[in-house]
């Protein structure tokens, strides 16, 4: 398994909601075999497993805070609160415990974040989150490697 591994969520019948998707998509595109890109409608507990086989996670999501188009990157950790066992949902850091729980591993980690500008239904990005999908690839393509 590659190094690095994607993790790019959301869904994508929702409008920007499928940003993780569309960088998955692209980064499966461009990167080769440098990067492994996985997406998934929500983070679930399965996510450890490749999770703890990777040297640098990335994860890609939409989020409802901030200017539609600006992105965020910042360097993430397990949670050091312990997640509830049977919550429907997970954040990255709360798989970043399970993988080190589970499976000893403590990857680097990094969440970008990508304000929306709309959750509709629909297929497509909005123009304002579709024009930094080339930005946000690039700095994946650039800075994940296994020398953190």
């Amino acid at each position: 398994m590659p190094g690095a591994l994607l993790i790019g969520y959301g869904n994508p019948l929702r409008g920007d909601d499928g940003l993780g998707w569309e960088v998955a998509d692209q980064i499966a595109r461009n990167a080769g075999d440098s990067i492994k890109a996985l997406t998934a409608h929500q983070l679930t507990p399965e996510l450890a497993e490749p999770i703890s086989k990777a040297d640098v996670v990335v994860f890609v999501d939409a989020c409802h805070d901030g200017q539609p188009g600006r992105w965020r990157c910042e360097r993430i950790r397990a949670d050091t609160v312990i997640p509830q066992a049977f919550a429907h949902y997970l954040t990255p850091m709360s798989l970043l415990n399970y993988a080190a729980a589970i499976f000893d591993a403590k990857p680097a980690a990094l969440l970008i974040s990508v304000a929306a500008d709309s959750f509709a239904y629909g297929e497509t990005l909005t123009p304002k989150v579709a024009a930094v999908v080339p930005e946000i690839v690039d700095y994946i393509c650039n800075h994940c490697d296994a020398r953190w």
